[in-house]
């Protein structure tokens, strides 16, 4: 009988502790999915600011091959329209801060 009892001691302590670890593991992964959401808006943030920064360099690009060629109506459509591209970027930016 006390073989028994120590047995089904053990058993229940053993029980115990894989609860803690698994509440343990169950809270770990709860942080590791915030840190990963966070990572992904990082990146979100990035991409929009990447693609801003290859609109402007076209801006720029257009900007010298306007001072290269001369007056051009189509380049300076062209730089309007990448300069409005670029505000709704930046208006996405901030809402999403």
């Amino acid at each position: 009988m006390f073989d028994y009892e120590t047995t089904v001691a053990e058993i229940e302590r053993k029980v115990r502790r894989l609860i803690e670890e698994n509440d343990r593991l169950r809270a770990s992964e709860h942080n590791w999915a915030e840190r990963c959401k966070e990572l992904q808006g990082q990146i979100d943030n990035n991409n929009i600011i990447i693609n801003n920064l290859k609109e402007q360099n076209n801006i720029l690009k257009l900007g010298n091959t306007l001072s290269q060629k001369g007056d051009s109506a189509e380049i300076k459509l062209k730089i309007n329209q990448l300069i409005r591209s670029i505000d709704k970027s930046l208006s996405l930016i901030n809402k999403s801060e």
